[in-house]
């Protein structure tokens, strides 16, 4: 069943680029495709956080009589160059306070943040249940279990530099581990295979992700929070964002989602009974949580 739900994650990034074949990646003026103008939205489809989130947005925006572009980034640091450069209008799901603070110095002063729609976000280092360590510092010394790898996610990704420039470094692990990035859904596989062979490994995650809750997976201690603190996800715009869609930007600013809406729309969304049909999954989703925030638009 995981091996369905990755292939789906997979699949509804496909349908996503074929969707846009053709189509420009830069928005509208007001009133030029829509009733109300266009928004592009940006996202990379192995995050399923901006992924489940960019479907709601269309959905909602749609209700509101915008046209909905959905814009498929390949790297966190090209999607947030985009973005400064207005090649799109709104990335749905950032980590701007700790994970992508980064990016947010080289850019912020060209973004608009449009609001947090969830609190409480943190990243992880995981580990099997059935391994017999519960704290990142016990890696220490243990490389040969683990073949000396830490797999993780994209090279660009902000969980990728934290646990890479801060976690290992801080735990000793830099000499002894090789942190091995690819893609999320790479990721997930190695994580699968090891599980169903019940071998040792370490892998990257983070929270809110339908990952803790479909694998048998524990979060190792940080007692020395190298995986950096607790922060909200956010909604990014182009700069000019609110200027530009003023609804748009008041109605954006007012979505907010707590643990059971969020992890409910990402399962949906990224599940496997509404696979390859996320507007199936968003209509779902809005007919067992109509009410998860003040303005919510279900008819």
């Amino acid at each position: 069943m995981h091996k369905r739900k990755l292939a789906g994650l997979i699949a509804l990034g496909a349908a996503a680029s074929l969707a846009l074949a053709g189509c420009s990646n830069g928005s509208a003026d007001g009133g030029s495709d829509g009733d109300k103008g266009t928004i592009t939205l940006g996202y990379l489809p192995a995050w399923t956080d901006g992924l489940s989130t960019a479907y709601l947005l269309q959905d909602q925006l749609e209700r509101l009589g915008y046209t909905v572009e959905m814009d498929e980034q390949v790297d966190a640091g090209v999607l947030y160059t985009s973005l400064s450069e207005g090649g799109f209008d709104v990335y749905p799901s950032a980590w701007p306070e700790v994970t992508h603070a980064s990016y947010m110095e080289e850019y912020g002063d060209r973004i608009d943040d449009l609001g947090a729609y969830y609190e409480g976000a943190v990243l992880t280092i995981a580990v099997p249940e059935y391994v017999d360590i519960d704290s990142i510092e016990e890696l220490k010394g243990a490389a040969d279990r683990f073949e000396g790898k830490i797999y993780g996610i994209e090279p660009g990704a902000g969980l990728t530099a934290q646990t890479q420039d801060v976690m290992m470094p801080e735990y000793g692990l830099d000499d002894e581990y090789e942190l091995v990035t690819s893609s999320t859904a790479t990721m997930l596989t190695t994580l699968e295979d090891k599980i169903d062979r019940e071998e040792d490994v370490v892998v990257t995650l983070w929270r809110p992700f339908w990952a803790n809750d479909a694998y048998p997976v524990k979060d190792l201690e940080d007692p020395k929070g190298a995986m950096g603190d607790p922060e909200a996800l956010h909604f990014l715009g182009k700069s000019g964002f609110a200027d530009e869609f003023p609804e748009a930007a008041e109605y954006i600013s007012k979505i907010k989602l707590d643990d059971a809406a969020y992890a409910a729309l990402e399962s949906l969304v990224t599940g496997d009974e509404y696979e390859g049909d996320p507007e199936g999954a968003v209509d779902a989703w809005l007919a067992e949580h109509g009410d998860a925030y003040e303005g919510l638009m279900t008819d």
